[in-house]
């Protein structure tokens, strides 16, 4: 056997005459990559004020949201509070958990509809999005009157009529009165003007019966709008609308709270 062959076998290089052990295949090092730890799913609960609220006031929502395996809350990220209108969900107010793991959201709805929370996800935790929350919205009385009164706007004034397409000022205001609220007033502005409670000038609210008088004797009623106007059939040749209250001499009747 050669020298080469011998020194081939024995994992030598022949080198200049030399003999000069090889040095052995480094391994093949694979590199080594910190895996991210899996994000959780947190766990919600949502509370409702109240699912069933008048016209105007508020509703609060509260989402508490924590991890199910620890038991911790959850202390990062934001809340979204949604409502559903016309097919998409609209983000009404939006709020950070702190260290509760607690959001607390409110919204003044104006109809009855679907709120939702919506967490969008932090470092550690995944989004998630709440259950649809059904919240009804009852209209007040004052609501339901104006309601009415607006509906016949631009109605031609008739005398001695009471609607439904024409209407005088107290026929106006009995009408109105009867459909939004069921009360049952008479056919005179005189006699209207001792029906429901009395309120002062100073204490009037939207929905009001105001009867204008001359002395003591009532001879126009209309519907308190808010701002000074009112809603009212006025005169021959006028229509139905919201017009600028007139003079002082008038009396207030509160026909619905």
């Amino acid at each position: 056997m050669g020298t080469g062959t011998v020194a081939l076998s024995l994992g030598l290089c022949l080198c200049a005459g030399q003999l000069i052990a090889t040095q052995p295949a480094s391994a093949a090092t694979t590199p080594v990559t910190a895996v991210a730890a899996a994000k959780v799913s947190p766990t919600l609960r949502t509370t409702v004020s109240s699912r069933s609220i008048a016209s105007g006031a508020r509703v609060r929502v509260t989402a508490k949201y924590w991890n199910v395996k620890t038991g911790k809350a959850v202390t990062s990220g934001t809340v979204r509070l949604q409502a559903l209108r016309g097919g998409r969900w609209y983000t009404w107010s939006s709020t950070r958990l702190g260290k509760s793991g607690i959001a607390n959201l409110s919204a003044a709805p104006k109809i009855t509809g679907y709120f939702r929370t919506q967490y969008l996800g932090s470092s550690s935790y995944l989004p998630l999005t709440g259950g649809k929350i059904r919240v009804v919205v009852r209209s007040s009385a004052p609501a339901r009157i104006i309601a009415e009164a607006k509906a016949h706007v631009g109605a031609l004034y008739k005398f001695a009529a009471a609607g439904p397409s024409r209407f005088d000022c107290s026929g106006y205001t009995l009408y109105v009165y009867r459909k939004a609220v069921g009360k049952s007033l008479p056919h005179q502005a005189n006699q209207q003007q001792r029906y429901g409670s009395a309120v002062s000038q100073g204490s009037k609210q939207v929905g009001d019966l105001i009867v204008f008088r001359n002395g003591s004797y009532g001879y126009h009623a209309g519907i308190y709008a808010g701002n000074g106007y009112m809603y009212d059939s006025p005169h021959t040749g006028a229509r139905v609308g919201k017009h600028k209250m007139y003079g002082s001499n008038y009396v207030v009747r509160r026909l619905a709270a």
